[in-house]
């Protein structure tokens, strides 16, 4: 057995010696948007990442760094209140093992969500941009090194890792709130810095809409898992070289707040249609 998957194992068992409880959707918040768990979330238990054993914790600003383990609307939910990063220092395995620790705690959807700066000039800070698909080439895949098999295939397919039906119910979610909702096509960098002009434009001319530092490594190992994917990503600014003014993470947080209402609203309406579009499709 991998020393990946015995470190995986160890930490189920750890949430699991706390509770038995099994979520339908997981749902990761990022940078500045860790109210959501706060004020939409019935809560059952909490454990601080820092109680699981060989767990990675958050080190970043913005992130409480806790799994939630409740309800929104009646949905049982696994809500990540932080993740971490890769510039963190940890290896992408660790970044990458809330993700299937998700899946091996029975939820069948990873509903992912990050703060980025937009490349594409229609995207202003403040908008919600529909991740449909993303460039992950610049970030080292996590499933490199010896295929864990108890997770999944080998060559896992790609062609369809943010699913089509689930963006198809959180645009219609999106309409029936009237809450404006763009999409487009993300890349993660590894960070910490921010991109530099010259980047920016080399994503801009692959057809990149907007850049973050997480989130395409954890689609990847999700969709490894058979987990169903989808995200959105909240534009916090615009990136190096489009923006007039210097980038700050400040900057992304104040951001990350002034649309938190609308984006607590449009999570929460997602989760419930996701929920009842997994049943009707199952049943």
């Amino acid at each position: 057995m991998s020393e990946i998957y015995e470190k995986l194992e160890k930490a189920y068992k750890a949430v699991r010696a706390r509770t038995d409880f099994v979520p339908e959707i997981a749902l990761v918040l990022g940078s500045g948007l860790g109210a959501f768990a706060d004020e939409k979330v019935d809560e059952v238990i909490s454990i601080p990442y820092s109680e699981i054993e060989g767990f990675p914790t958050s080190t970043v600003p913005g992130h409480k760094g806790k799994f939630v383990f409740g309800t929104v609307g009646g949905v049982k939910v696994a809500v990540m209140q932080g993740r971490v990063h890769y510039y963190e220092g940890y290896p992408i395995s660790d970044v990458v093992m809330p993700a299937r620790l998700l899946s091996m705690l029975g939820a069948r959807v990873l509903f992912l969500t990050n703060a980025s700066g937009g490349i594409n000039p229609d995207l202003a800070a403040g908008d919600f941009m529909l991740i449909r698909d993303h460039i992950a080439s610049f970030v080292p895949n996590p499933l490199i090194g010896q295929n864990i098999e108890q997770l999944g295939t080998r060559f896992p397919d790609m062609s369809n890792v943010y699913d089509n039906a689930l963006c198809d119910v959180i645009k219609n979610s999106a309409k029936e709130l009237g809450i404006e909702l763009k999409e487009g096509i993300y890349a993660q960098l590894t960070g910490p810095s921010f991109e530099t002009p010259a980047e920016i434009r080399m994503l801009g001319s692959l057809g990149v809409d907007a850049v973050g530092m997480s989130t395409a490594v954890e689609a990847i190992a999700a969709r490894h898992c058979g987990m169903l994917v989808c995200g959105i990503s909240c534009v916090s600014n615009q990136a190096a070289g489009i923006s007039k003014t210097p980038l700050t993470h400040d900057e992304v947080q104040e951001t990350a707040n002034m649309a938190a209402p609308r984006f607590k609203a449009l999570i929460a309406e997602a989760i419930e249609d996701i929920s009842d579009h997994i049943s009707t499709v199952h049943n």
